[in-house]
C-alpha cells in the first residue's frame, strides 16, 4: 500500500470550522448530567416516578432552550466583538500601512524567518488591501475573519444535543419503569456511549473517553442523590 503524504489527500483534517461540534458535544454532554443529576437528587428524596418525570421533562425544556440561547448570545457576542477588531485592524492598515508591514516581518523574523525576505513578503502582502487585511487579522488575533462560528448553528446544535441527552435518563420512566437504579443505569451508559463516540473526532481511546464522562456524570449524581436524601429525610418526603 502506498504510504500518501497527507498533504496530497483531501480531507485529511476533521472540519473543525462551522461552529456545531462544541456546543453538539457541551449539549449532549450538559443534558445527560443535568438530568442524571436532577432524577437522582427528586429520586433520592423519595418523591413518585411521575413527579421524577415532572421534574426531568421540565430539566429538559429549561436547560435546552437555556443552553440554545446561551450558545446564540455567547457565539454573536464573539463575533461581533470579532468584528470591532478587524475594524479597527482595517483602519491601521489604511492610515499606518508601512507601519503594519514593519509589525508583520517584525512577527516573522521573530519566528526565524530571514527579516529581509519577511519584509519582501509583509510588502508584497500590502499591496493587496482585503488580503493584507486577513493575514494581520490572522497573526495579530489568531483568527479568521471570513470563518466565524454561526450563532444560528451553534444554538441549533446546542439546543437539540442537550435535548436528546437530558432525555435518555428519562426514558425507563417512560416507557413504564418506575425503578430509579435503572433510570441511572440508563443514564451512566449514555455517558458512556457519549464519551465514546466524542473519541472519535478527538483520537483519544473510546474507552477512557466513555469511561471519563461516566465518572464525572456518577460523581455529580451521588451529590444530588445524598442531598436529595438529606432533604427527603429531613422535610418528611416520601
Amino acid at each position: 500500500m502506498t504510504d500518501t503524504p497527507a498533504a496530497l489527500r483531501e480531507g485529511h483534517h476533521a472540519d473543525v470550522s462551522g461552529g456545531w461540534l462544541r456546543p453538539a458535544v457541551f449539549g449532549a454532554m450538559d443534558g445527560l448530567v443535568t438530568n442524571i443529576a436532577l432524577i437522582a437528587g427528586v429520586g433520592g428524596g423519595g418523591v413518585s416516578p411521575r413527579t421524577v418525570v415532572l421534574t426531568g421533562t421540565a430539566g429538559l425544556v429549561a436547560g435546552a432552550i437555556s443552553m440554545g440561547l446561551g450558545e446564540y448570545t455567547s457565539v454573536r457576542s464573539a463575533n461581533e466583538q470579532v468584528a470591532a477588531e478587524v475594524a479597527k485592524e482595517r483602519r491601521e492598515l489604511e492610515r499606518h500601512p508601512e507601519a503594519e508591514a514593519r509589525e508583520l516581518a517584525d512577527a516573522w523574523a521573530a519566528r526565524g524567518l530571514p527579516y529581509d525576505l519577511a519584509r519582501e513578503v509583509a510588502e508584497a502582502i500590502r499591496r493587496n488591501p482585503e488580503e493584507a487585511l486577513r493575514v494581520h487579522v490572522r497573526e495579530e488575533l489568531g483568527v479568521d475573519p471570513d470563518d466565524q462560528p454561526s450563532p444560528w448553528t451553534a444554538a441549533f446544535s446546542s439546543f437539540v444535543f442537550f435535548s436528546v441527552g437530558a432525555l435518555v435518563p428519562l426514558l425507563t420512566y417512560l416507557l413504564g419503569f418506575t425503578s430509579l437504579w435503572l433510570a441511572l443505569a440508563v443514564g451512566g451508559a449514555g455517558l458512556f456511549v457519549a464519551g465514546a463516540v466524542v473519541a472519535r473526532f478527538t483520537d483519544r481511546p473510546w474507552w477512557t473517553s466513555g469511561l471519563r464522562q461516566l465518572l464525572l456524570g456518577a460523581a455529580a449524581a451521588v451529590a444530588t442523590y445524598l442531598i436529595g436524601a438529606l432533604i427527603g429525610v429531613q422535610g418528611g418526603i416520601g
